[in-house]
């Protein structure tokens, strides 16, 4: 059904006919057991109109069905036991002996990112480590916390996914997904003139658009007080109550960003305060040259309302709106969502799209704090081991190579 609803408006009609003959048709020896009704109004459906909502009857009728007998069969089965195994093995301790470390890839907040790979499975991740001490001198426990618990909580390819938590002696670790092909930041100003192409520029802002959308379902926002010099918006500035707007303009920022190859209030490595940076926030309206569409001035302006109640992503229609925008005509965001859209680049695997070791700054040493029982408690929060579905994918794909 996943399949159906991703499929081209011209090919549904005959997808949707596989599905019925496979499915719904009695001579079919792969013939779902529901009733001959929900099976006849289909194919109704389908001769009319093959929308995707043509199946959500059935959906849920064989939900409903598999719910009864069929799971008690498989709770006194052999299948059921051998899920309880995997859930035992998911539970197991993780420490640093689970990984091998390799290369520094760049630095967060409060320490290293460092890639990593699991023994067991050869998995390779980024391993992000906060530095205790350091998170005690800034007093940043709850953001921390808060980092974690939001990684665990999502679970899209659009935001990067959280798949173990564990502590060593100096740093509480965070292993999370890699991203072989390097971030914007890194693509927008080392390859080749600053900023990308329109078609770019717009996949990636539809990437982004998704996550946004994912994350605000789950009443996550991102671009919150301690934001980025210069992406911050006006409300986020003036101290104002706020909610998901300034993820918008963040967006906004971003696409403007993208294009320009610089962001909208400060030029490349200008120096200039602060302070200076959120008046023009406050107060100017960016300049747009002719590396600008119409359309990419207009979804960067309707992003950049100063005023949150005007701002695209903060009406009624939330990010439906910013989706219907005329800048993203030509993405399909369904087949977006379901990754069967083909990017208009493809980093080279055998490339490094990260500075080189040398090139990433090393922190320094924290000097005088000490830890005590009322750290040892908080660890203890933030070091819970494997995530499910990450950890189920992982040994899921090893599974089946290995019988391959």
């Amino acid at each position: 059904m996943e399949d159906y609803e991703v499929t081209p408006d011209e090919k549904r009609k005959t997808r949707g006919d596989q599905i019925i003959k496979t499915f719904l048709s009695n001579q079919s020896p792969q013939r779902v057991d529901i009733a001959e009704v929900f099976a006849d109004q289909c194919r109704e459906n389908l001769e009319l109109s093959p929308c995707k909502e043509i199946f959500s009857n059935c959906h849920k009728v064989v939900h409903d069905y598999l719910s009864g007998d069929p799971f008690l069969d498989y709770q006194n089965s052999m299948f059921f036991d051998r899920f309880l195994q995997w859930k035992m093995l998911e539970r197991q301790p993780i420490t640093k002996d689970t990984f091998r470390q390799y290369r520094v890839l760049g630095k967060g907040g409060f320490g290293e990112v460092c890639a990593c790979q699991v023994r067991a499975t050869g998995k390779m991740y980024a391993c992000k480590k906060l530095e205790k001490k350091r998170i005690k001198k800034r007093k940043g426990e709850s953001m921390a916390l808060n980092e974690k618990q939001i990684l665990e909580k999502v679970n899209s390819r659009f935001v990067v996914s959280l798949a173990y938590a564990y502590e060593t002696k100096d740093a509480l670790c965070l292993v999370l997904t890699l991203m072989n092909g390097g971030d914007l930041k890194f693509h927008t100003y080392n390859m080749g003139t600053p900023g990308f192409e329109r078609d770019r520029v717009q996949f990636y802002a539809a990437q982004i658009c998704c996550g946004l959308d994912h994350l605000h379902r789950e009443s996550i926002p991102i671009r919150g007080r301690v934001g980025t010099v210069g992406y911050m918006a006006p409300e986020v500035i003036n101290n104002e109550k706020y909610s998901m707007c300034p993820d918008w303009w963040g967006l906004g920022c971003l696409i403007y960003e993208m294009t320009a190859g610089r962001s909208p209030f400060r030029a490349r490595k200008e120096r200039v305060k602060r302070e200076e940076v959120e008046r023009r926030v406050q107060e100017e309206e960016e300049e747009y040259s002719d590396k600008f569409t119409e359309d990419t001035k207009a979804i960067c302006r309707a992003l950049l309302t100063k005023d949150p109640r005007q701002r695209l992503g903060c009406r009624a229609d939330g990010a439906a709106g910013v989706k219907a925008h005329t800048f993203f005509k030509n993405i399909n965001f369904k087949r977006l969502e379901a990754g069967i859209v083909e990017p208009p680049f493809v980093p080279d695997p055998r490339a490094v799209y990260c500075k080189d070791v040398l090139d990433i700054e090393q922190f320094s040493t924290v000097k005088g704090v000490n830890l005590d029982q009322t750290d040892t408690d908080f660890y203890s929060k933030f070091a819970t081991g494997c995530v499910s579905i990450p950890w189920q994918n992982e040994v899921g794909v090893t599974a089946e190579h290995d019988i391959c």
